[in-house]
């Protein structure tokens, strides 16, 4: 193969720590050379895992870069696992964070119990007022913000936010305050919404401010860990964090912005399945990441990823930064199996995760989960099992935990318990590719389906024929898909400022001064993260809507940098929202005016272009030897005997007929009776009806 481009030093490795696996994917920029690996994730004790699978490749010291997806972010919200968090904030406001907006835990009732990340006997209100135009109608009060931080101290708490209710107009206020409380508190664990989120709208600022404080301990401990670690191999080279946006950033902002890491790990994979799809010429897709507790659902359109301003990690933790679009559910491998109270079976929320995990792999559970049902059916190679974690897998143990379980209680056959377990899960994986495709008004025929993670494959299948999808592509190393997405994704930083003017009464010579500055900030954080790019791409946005509307459009700007502005125009604007707003509603409102409230800024550093050609098999590979035998496996209520293949022995347009079952050292791939799969020419796995 061709070189493309020279490293700055060494080989590149993308890292995706898991619950229960850590995937490597190795590349050398300069030989054009790739390599995986696959070891287990040591819960707690990330670094172990993380070191053990970068000594695959060799000496830790001759790397060039590694860029990292983690989860850590994600865990501590879910499970409140944050750092003990104080918040100041303007007089009155103490229980923003409470209050939030008129939403419910529970859709039918007005029952439901919500917990602040702050206790309010941790959240102190300091005079001060900031009025909406950015007058300043009272200076802060900097003995009050002196006995906040005194008495957050005294409680114990690790980090404190700053959150002022009209900083996004005028930050003087809640600056002032932020140098006091950085010059009594003890720790770098400060965050500012001036900093963090200048944008209009207290709750979605005070809620984004306070769990950046929240995490900053967290995956700021977890970072100097690893960082500490690879200091003792003798690593010179760069570390870098994948954010939610599925960009890249050095390891310096995440510790100051850990909220932009909250859905890095899934962002990864997304970023993967969108390049590996483009390639091999299907523009539309569905992701599908199968891990040991979720399953994490993407929308991909004209090659794409869908990214949306805010998100919500949890019920009431809204986090308002740009993150590609991912709906998460609770069917992983590690789902737990349960009859319930009305004698229904369901599959989830409840995982055995990495510890104690499946009832096969010997460690201690007892209840069956998604991956037991798939070994008892014979679907899962219990004499190889995935990662090399284990010698074999105990079917005779999932088994007896299936009848226990599940069996009994539903008059089931053991076989035929495990084979409801399965489609039971699969019910609930159609169901989350259809809330991301039809209920958006997108035909799930027009979309094939990428599967990644150690489980996706196994059943792409039934998503295909469940969903009516159009087919599914399976990835060359699917349980590696999101340490590829670190290798290739791309450097970007992005930044918010509120406008708040109609266009009519736009200062476009301002704005355009703004964009100006923004933009050379962002440059600056790009070019910063030291990582090789093949240039850096600026990209506006504004949130618009029309006058008296609450919920905005993204209008992308067709402007860019020359000779110090960008040329921006009233016309450019009311043209570019007219656009976006009648795409989006199919019709416009004459008569009313048109609203900016916020500039959005991107600085995109392009990392040289992954040849996904180099992932295709070698000229050497052939259908005959890539068969290794047959074994039984359970379809549709029997047993059919099934052709067995090395999937990465299989050369490039080969066809193999259902059933089949398609082994490889990171996943499983499934064909079932009534599909066929062949490989393309970059080694994806093509699944179709026959």
């Amino acid at each position: 193969m061709t070189t493309r481009f020279t490293p700055v030093k060494g080989a590149v490795v993308g890292v995706d720590v898991g619950g229960t696996f850590t995937d490597l994917f190795y590349f050398d920029e300069a030989e054009g050379q790739f390599r995986t690996a696959k070891v287990s994730s040591n819960r707690g004790d990330e670094a172990t895992g993380f070191l053990e699978g970068l000594k695959t490749f060799g000496d830790v010291a001759d790397l060039g870069s590694i860029v990292h997806g983690t989860t850590v972010g994600t865990n501590a919200l879910l499970e409140r696992k944050g750092a003990r968090t104080a918040l100041i904030t303007t007089k009155g406001f103490r229980d923003v964070l409470e209050m939030r907006r008129r939403d419910r835990l529970n859709t039918w009732g007005l029952w439901g119990d919500f917990t602040p990340v702050i206790e309010r006997d941790l959240r102190f209100e300091v005079t001060e007022r900031v009025l909406a135009d950015g007058s300043i109608d009272t200076s802060v009060d900097l003995d009050e913000v002196r006995q906040a931080v005194t008495a957050a101290i005294a409680a114990g708490a690790e980090a404190i936010a700053v959150c002022f209710i009209n900083a996004y107009a005028n930050p003087a206020n809640e600056l002032a305050a932020l140098e006091a409380v950085r010059a009594a508190w003890p720790n770098d664990n400060v965050a500012s919404s001036a900093e963090i989120l200048p944008e209009i709208r207290e709750f979605e600022r005070t809620s984004t401010t306070a769990l950046n404080a929240y995490l900053q301990p967290v995956v700021g401990g977890y970072l100097g860990k690893l960082s500490a670690a690879l200091a003792g191999e003798n690593f010179a080279g760069r570390f870098h964090i994948v954010q939610s946006n599925g960009g890249v950033m050095s390891t310096d902002t995440a510790r100051k912005l850990p909220v932009r890491t909250a859905l890095s790990g899934p962002a990864a994979g997304v970023i993967a399945a969108a390049a590996i799809s483009r390639e091999a010429g299907y523009p539309n897709i569905i992701t599908g990441d199968l891990g040991g507790t979720s399953f994490d659902v993407s929308l991909v359109v004209d090659g794409e990823t869908s990214l949306a301003a805010q998100t919500t990690i949890d019920f009431g933790l809204v986090v308002r930064t740009p993150m590609i679009e991912i709906t998460t559910i609770g069917a992983g491998g590690g789902s737990i199996a349960h009859v319930d109270a009305g004698g229904l079976l369901q599959v989830g929320p409840e995982s055995a995760g990495s510890r104690p995990g499946p009832v096969a792999y010997g460690q201690g559970n007892t209840r069956p989960t998604l991956t037991d049902a798939n070994i008892v059916l014979g679907r899962i190679n219990a004499e190889r099992p995935i990662g090399g974690k284990l010698a074999r897998l105990d079917v005779e143990a999932a088994k007896a935990a299936i009848e226990e379980h599940v069996a009994r209680p539903t008059g089931l056959g053991v076989m035929e318990a495990a084979e409801a377990i399965v489609k039971v899960a699969d019910g609930r994986m159609a169901g989350a590719i259809r809330l991301v495709s039809i209920e958006r008004g997108h035909d799930p025929a027009k979309f094939v389906a990428v599967p990644f993670g150690g489980g996706g494959a196994l059943h792409a299948g039934a998503l295909i024929k469940d969903v009516g999808l159009q087919a599914a592509l399976i990835p060359r190393y699917p349980g590696i898909n999101s340490a590829l997405g670190c290798v290739i994704a791309d450097i970007r930083h992005d930044q918010v400022q509120t406008v708040n003017l109609t266009v009519d009464a736009l200062d476009t010579a301002a704005l355009n001064a703004r964009m100006v500055e923004e933009a050379d900030a962002a440059r600056k954080v790009v070019e910063d993260a030291g990582l090789q790019m093949e240039r850096i791409d600026i990209v506006f946005e504004l949130d618009m809507h029309y006058v008296g509307q609450t919920h905005t459009v993204s209008v992308p700007l067709p402007v860019s940098i020359e000779n110090g502005s960008t040329g921006l125009t009233r016309e450019t604007v009311q043209k570019a929202f007219d656009a976006a707003y009648q795409a989006s509603f199919s019709r416009l409102l004459p008569g009313l005016a048109a609203k900016i409230v916020n500039l959005r800024t991107a600085a995109i550093g392009r990392r040289p272009r992954f040849d996904l050609k180099t992932l295709a098999p070698g000229a050497d590979c052939s259908l005959e030897t890539a068969r290794t035998g047959t074994r039984s496996v359970w379809f549709d209520g029997g047993w059919h005997e099934t052709a067995i293949f090395a999937r990465l022995d299989l050369p490039v347009g080969a066809v193999v007929e259902g059933p089949a079952i398609l082994e490889q050292p990171d996943a499983t791939v499934l064909v079932d009776p009534d599909l066929s799969a062949r490989v393309d020419e970059l080694g994806n796995v093509i699944l179709e009806r026959k």
